[in-house]
Order: structure tokens, then C-alpha cells, then sequence
């Protein structure tokens, strides 16, 4: 049976593409981006990084495995949108609690399907990211662009999704104590610490860096989150007060604003990375890793000269910067992320080494 198209999405420059609305039925404009990741959309879903993002799957078939209580990447998604080619609304999946409309109209999140993914990716590649207008069929395009170039930007993502208050997630026979400050972390980030050993306290992002000594930690941990890296200047400056103190270990954001603090530079890609099969190169080893990706922002490699940090991993599809340390200092960090939720586990052995520098500190 034909359906007639109920929803559509315009684009900047007036493009629209059509579908059918699920989830909540609103109105809304975000930052359309699209994830090749083949997996895993109750963690995309959930993950705080998608703040204010409309995130277009490229996989054609998306809810046919239900939502599961225990892979949530938050308690509260602030994701903006989801868009798909096919919505499933009858899992199949022993452990599924609920379906992911449910999850969807719970957390007001706007979802769009029966789009052409596949021009839709291909257009955002060609043309890059930008503002959407995700808006009833009817909508005329005029009104609709207009509606964009009046639309401010998203900004202070960070605060919006960091903790208000320090909490902790305890381990079972814990060795090491690890603060990690809440730029967005995802709970995977977490449970790996955990499994190590780790009793993690978790902080709000704008903490001092008295306040945060003052919890005597072994290390410290920059989480992924939302947005320029440039606004989370609180954390830059954290940084500049710690490091050479406390191992440190910054995943994506905090990848991007450790390298801030030393005085390098980032910058905005076309497109973004987000996916779980990029390849990415260790110069340390020569290996290469599949990895999981979500960051709309790089490293600016030239930038890094004299600043003290060092490249330990780059992007096999664009050369971009992936990894970063200053061994004097005992930082280290990469853009991708090694606890993967969804995604491949080739990096895992990240979490690893930060048990190890914080080892080597204990014995000093």
C-alpha cells in the first residue's frame, strides 16, 4: 500500500528530502550528520556527542533489535533527531525491553523515515554538514529556508550534558582511584574503567583544579562530548594545571582539548567522522586498528610543531590526526574511541595503558 510522505527535511540551500514521520511529532532544526555504522543505533542514540544533531543512519534497516535496558549510553539521550531509510517497529531480540519508537517519544526525540539515506549521505559528503529543518510535508521551502538562516548555532553543549554533581561508580577490588571530568562520557567509558580496577569519580565539567586534586585521584580521564572544543575553555585551562601531575587520558573531546592546552590548534572537518570502521594507523607499532568514530573536529597537525605533543596515530582515510602523548608529561589521547559501544575492540588496550602509567606512578 502506498503511503503518502507526512514529514521532510529542507536543507540550507533549499534541498528537501521526504519521508514519514516516528518518534515525536515536532518540529525542529539541528545539524544533520551521518553514521556508517552497520550497529548500534541505541547507543548512537544515546551517546551525549549527538547533542543537537540530527544523525542520518546509512544503514538501511534501523530498530529491528529493540532497545535493551542495559546499552544506553546516558540516562538521557539530547540527541535531536534520527533519520532512517527503514524503521522496524517489531524487534526481535530476547533481551529488547521496548521498541526504539518508545524510547523516541519518552525523550522528545524527532525521528524521520522512508528518507533516501543513500542521497541523503552522499549529499552531506559533497556538501558538508550544516543546519536541517526537520518540518511537516506541507512546509513550503521558502519558509523553510528562511526558517535555517535565521536558526542561531548550537553552542555550550558541554555544560548542558556534564554532571551537576560529582558522583561515583565504584569497582570491585579497586586499585586505582580515576576522576574523570564529564564533558559528555558515555557509560561504556565507565564500566571499562571499572573492569580495570578502577573506582571512577565522575565531575562536572567546569571543576577546579583544586577541587579536583583535592579527591587525590591516580589519574584523570577527559571524556567525548558535544560541540567546539574551543568553548570548553574551563577544561583547557584544567589541563594546563595538571598535566605533568597525574597521568592523563583524553578520548575525542578530551583528545581535542588536550591538545588545546599545549597550544595546538583544531578545526572543523566537512563532514565529520562518525562510524565504526575507520582505519587508523599506530606509528608506536605499525599496527592498524578498526575504530569507532564520532567527532565533527581534528587536530590541526601543523599546529602541533613545538608544542610538546607528539603524533602516535593517524587516519588512514585522511591523514588526519588520531593520537596524541607527551611522555614527560604522561598524557595521552586519541580522537577515536577505544571503548568502542558500538563498534570494533581493537582499541581497547588503550585503557590498558592508562592502568600502566598509572602503575608506574604509584612506584615512583
Amino acid at each position: 500500500m502506498n503511503r503518502h510522505y507526512n514529514r521532510k527535511i529542507i536543507l540550507e540551500d533549499g534541498a528537501e528530502f521526504y519521508g514519514y514521520g516516528f518518534g515525536t511529532d515536532r518540529e525542529t532544526i539541528a545539524e544533520i550528520v551521518f553514521n556508517t555504522s552497520m550497529a548500534g543505533y541505541q547507543e548512537i542514540l544515546s551517546d551525549p556527542s549527538y547533542t543537537g544533531q540530527a544523525v542520518v543512519m546509512t544503514y538501511p534497516l534501523i530498530g529491528n533489535y529493540g532497545i535493551c535496558a542495559d546499552d544506553f549510553e546516558t540516562k538521557t539521550p539530547t540527541i535531536t533527531a534520527m533519520i532512517v531509510r527503514e524503521y522496524n517497529d517489531e524487534p526481535s531480540n530476547f533481551r529488547a525491553a521496548e521498541t526504539l519508537r518508545d524510547v523516541m517519544l519518552r525523550f522528545g526525540i524527532v525521528g524521520l523515515a522512508g528518507v533516501d539515506t543513500r542521497a541523503l549521505a552522499r549529499y552531506i559528503r559533497d556538501k558538508g554538514t550544516g543546519k536541517a529543518l526537520i518540518c511537516h510535508a506541507a512546509m513550503p521551502n521558502i519558509v523553510g529556508v528562511a526558517m535555517l538562516k535565521t536558526a542561531a548555532a548550537c553552542r555550550d553543549q558541554v555544560s548542558q550534558v556534564s554532571t551537576k554533581i560529582p558522583w561515583k561508580s565504584p569497582a570491585e577490588n579497586a586499585r586505582f582511584h580515576v576522576v574523570a571530568v564529564d564533558c559528555g562520557i558515555k557509560h561504556n567509558i565507565i564500566r571499562s574503567l571499572n573492569r580495570r580496577g578502577c573506582d571512577v569519580t565522575v565531575v562536572p565539567w567546569n571543576i577546579s583544579a583544586n577541587e579536583l586534586e583535592a579527591l587525590r585521584p591516580d589519574g584523570v580521564f577527559l571524556s567525548n562530548g558535544p560541540g567546539n572544543p574551543e568553548d570548553v575553555t574551563p577544561v583547557i585551562e584544567l589541563v594546563r594545571q595538571l598535566r605533568g601531575k597525574y597521568p592523563i587520558f583524553g578520548i575525542c573531546l578530551g583528545h581535542q582539548i588536550i591538545a588545546l592546552s599545549y597550544g595546538a590548534k583544531t578545526y572543523k572537518l566537512k563532514f565529520g567522522h562518525r562510524g565504526g570502521n575507520h582505519p587508523v594507523k599506530n606509528l608506536l607499532t605499525g599496527k592498524v586498528e578498526i575504530t569507532s568514530q564520532n567527532h565533527s573536529y581534528a587536530v590541526n597537525a601543523k599546529s602541533l610543531d613545538g608544542t610538546g605533543l607528539e603524533v602516535t596515530h593517524v587516519n588512514l582515510l585522511d591523514n588526519t590526526v588520531e593520537g596524541l602523548w607527551c611522555e614527560k608529561d604522561r598524557v595521552f589521547c586519541v580522537q577515536y574511541h577505544p571503548e568502542s559501544a558500538p563498534g570494533p575492540q581493537d582499541s581497547s588496550y588503550l585503557f590498558d595503558e592508562f592502568i600502566r602509567r598509572m602503575e608506574e606512578c604509584s612506584h615512583a
